[in-house]
């Protein structure tokens, strides 16, 4: 068990939820609207959207899993083992229902869209991605809060530079690892595997899952 503000060993999945093609779109949007953006506390759109689909995605993930951290244009969540988290099948609705409330928020954003730009437009290719793991890690008390530690943390974010790509194309993806599947009884038929290497980690088994 562990107490909010003390230093705890903790068991249980580790997720992310990372909005591909966020930096491209956002570095885009900004150069083009160099000289408007900012100005007199204006705030180009492509800021409030991507707040929007960050919120989704916490709206859909958080419960039943716990919010460790949003880091930038990913979503960071965890559970111990003490949690009710989604096991079997539950595991991959709970990710598809988060990347329906994804595409809708998009799409929402899209139909209000007020700058047809070619950088603005950049929004259509907007995507989320999954990377599922499962171990042990440590959590510890820091300014007021808790960040998660330990090599598995490591790993999950690791993971995030996969080549998934190679397997499912330009698509959005649950990528699972073997540790994951096996604790939570991921179903992963028709799943590709594929096993990825990290300096100074293990080899890890993985299972791909398109989605969408």
């Amino acid at each position: 068990m562990v107490h909010q503000g003390a230093m705890g060993a903790a068991n249980g999945p580790l997720m992310l939820a990372d909005i591909s093609g966020y930096t491209g779109f956002l570095s885009s949007v900004t150069t083009a609207h160099a000289s408007d953006a900012f100005a007199d506390g204006n705030i180009p759109d492509a800021y409030s959207l991507v707040s929007s689909l960050l919120d989704a995605i916490i709206g859909t993930t958080v419960p039943p899993f716990r919010l460790a951290k949003i880091e930038g244009d990913a979503v960071f969540v965890h559970a111990i083992a003490t949690d009710p988290f989604p096991r079997g099948q539950d595991v991959l609705d709970c990710m598809r229902s988060c990347y329906a409330a994804f595409r809708q928020r998009l799409g929402n954003a899209r139909d209000v869209w007020s700058c047809r730009c070619d950088a603005c437009a950049r929004v259509d290719q907007l995507d989320l991605k999954f990377v599922l793991h499962h171990g042990s890690y440590v959590i510890h008390p820091l300014a007021g809060g808790t960040e998660l530690v330990g090599s598995e943390v490591v790993m999950v974010h690791r993971l995030l530079k996969n080549r998934a790509a190679e397997v499912v194309g330009n698509r959005p993806y649950a990528l699972i690892t073997q540790a994951a599947a096996d604790a939570l009884d991921v179903p992963c038929d028709g799943a590709r595997e594929i096993t990825e290497q990290y300096e100074h980690l293990p080899p890890i088994i993985t299972r791909v899952l398109p989605l969408g």
